[in-house]
C-alpha cells in the first residue's frame, strides 16, 4: 500500500486533486515564460488566490481557508512537484509573511492586509537581509526613528524574494539600542510610497522565475500603526518565534523536490537505452536509485513528524533547524546524483533535472545557512 502522510485527510485529498489539475492545466504551461521574464505575472497570483492556495491557514474572517499548516504543506508539495517556479515566491508570501501579520498584527492590520494577500491582490515580501547582515539578524543597520507622529525609515535590503512585485513588505529595522532588543518590524505598503525604491531584479544562477531584489528606503515616513506588535523592540522575538515555520516550509520544499527528482530520473532510466538495454538495468544505476529512494523516504518520514508536531503547536527551534539543514543537504546531494544518471542531457536546461539542480543550491543558504542550523542544534546538546 502506498505511503500516506499521517497529517493527510480525505478533505485535503479532495482539495489537492482539484489544485493539481489547476496547476497542470493553467499554470505549468506558463512557467517557461516566467523563467524568461524573470518574474511571475500577477494573474497567476490572483488565480492561486481564487483556488484558496494563498494563506490557507489564515482564518476565514481574514480571507483564508481556516485550515492548519498541513494545507500549507500540501500546497507547497504540489507546487514544487508541478510548477516549481512558484515554490519560493508562494512560500514567502503565504507561510512566512502572512503569519507575522496574523500573529502580531492588530485587528485593523489583519483586516486591512490579509484578505488582499489571500486573494492575490497584494503580494508580500519580508526584508531581513542587508548587504552586511545575513544570518546575523542582530546586525541589521536599517533604522526607523520616531519623528513626531511618524517613523522615518532608512536603509538598504538585498536578496528580497518578491521584491519587484511586492505591495507589502515587512521590514526588519532598528528602533533602539544595538543588539536584539533594539529591533522592530514594520509593514511598508509600497504603492505610491515616497522614499521607497526597488533596485535591480537580481541575476541568480537558479530560481529564474522568482524575482529577487534590492530595496532602498530613503526617509520613508511610516505611520505608527504600521509597527507590528504595538510597541518597539519586539522584532527579534517575533522573528525567532516565526523562524521555525520558515525553516519547516523550506524542508517541505526540499523533500518534495527530492521526490520529484527521483520520479523524473527513474522514468528517464527506464527509457534511456545504453548497450542495448535500459540504463536502470545496470547495477550502478539501480543501486544509486535504491540509495536515493531510501534517503528520500527517510526525509519524508522525518518531515511528516515535524509537520505533525507543528500542527500540534509543538515544533521547537532545534527540530526545525534539523529539518531545514538535513533535508536541504540531502536535496542537493540527491539531485546531483540524479543529474549524473541523466548523463549529458542532465546538463541541458530543457530537462527538468537541470533546473532542479541549480534551484536546489540556494536551499542550503536562505532561511539561515545550514552552518547556522548546526550551531543551533549544537547549542542544545
Amino acid at each position: 500500500m502506498p505511503y500516506r502522510s499521517a497529517w493527510m485527510t480525505d478533505e485535503l485529498d479532495a482539495f489537492r486533486d482539484q489544485f493539481r489539475r489547476y496547476l497542470r492545466a493553467e499554470l505549468a504551461p506558463r512557467a517557461e515564460g516566467w523563467r524568461k521574464a524573470k518574474i511571475i505575472d500577477r494573474d497567476a497570483w490572483r488565480g492561486l488566490g481564487a483556488m484558496g492556495a494563498l494563506l490557507p491557514s489564515v482564518p476565514e474572517a481574514y480571507g483564508g481557508l481556516g485550515a492548519t499548516f498541513a494545507t500549507e504543506a500540501a500546497v507547497m508539495e504540489d507546487i514544487v512537484a508541478i510548477v516549481p517556479e512558484l515554490g519560493t515566491p508562494v512560500s514567502v508570501h503565504s507561510a512566512i509573511v502572512a503569519p507575522y501579520i496574523l500573529n502580531y498584527g492588530s485587528e485593523e492590520q489583519k483586516r486591512r492586509w490579509l484578505p488582499k494577500m489571500a486573494s492575490g491582490e497584494m503580494i508580500g515580501a519580508i526584508a531581513m537581509t542587508e548587504p552586511g547582515a545575513g544570518s546575523d539578524l542582530q546586525a541589521v543597520r536599517a533604522s526607523a526613528k520616531r519623528q513626531g507622529n511618524s517613523y522615518v525609515l532608512n536603509g538598504q535590503k538585498t536578496f528580497i524574494t518578491n521584491g519587484q512585485l511586492a505591495d507589502l513588505v515587512i521590514v526588519v529595522a532598528r528602533t533602539g539600542e544595538p543588539g536584539a532588543k533594539g529591533i522592530s518590524l514594520f509593514v511598508v505598503e509600497t504603492a505610491g510610497a515616497e522614499g521607497y525604491r526597488r533596485g535591480r531584479n537580481l541575476d541568480k544562477i537558479g530560481l529564474h522565475a522568482s524575482d529577487t531584489s534590492e530595496l532602498f528606503f530613503e526617509n520613508l515616513a511610516l505611520p505608527p500603526e504600521n509597527l507590528l506588535g504595538g510597541e518597539e523592540g519586539q522584532g527579534f522575538v517575533q522573528l525567532m518565534q516565526q523562524l521555525p515555520q520558515e525553516r519547516l516550509i523550506l524542508a517541505v520544499g526540499a523533500v518534495a523536490a527530492m521526490e520529484s527528482a527521483l520520479d523524473v530520473t527513474i522514468d528517464y532510466a527506464k527509457q534511456r537505452q545504453a548497450f542495448g538495454r535500459p540504463i536502470i538495468e545496470f547495477q550502478n544505476t539501480a543501486f544509486t536509485l535504491a540509495e536515493r529512494k531510501t534517503e528520500a523516504q527517510i526525509a519524508r518520514v522525518f518531515l511528516d513528524w515535524c509537520i505533525e508536531r507543528h500542527v500540534a503547536g509543538e515544533l521547537d527551534t532545534v527540530a526545525a533547524s534539523m529539518a531545514k539543514y538535513w533535508c536541504s543537504d540531502r536535496q542537493v546531494a540527491l539531485i546531483d546524483d540524479c543529474l549524473q544518471l541523466h548523463g549529458g542531457y542532465g546538463y541541458m536546461n530543457e530537462y527538468p533535472i537541470a533546473r532542479m539542480f541549480v534551484d536546489a543550491r540556494i536551499q542550503k543558504i536562505y532561511g539561515g545557512t545550514n552552518e547556522i542550523m548546526k550551531m543551533i542544534i549544537a547549542r542544545s546538546l
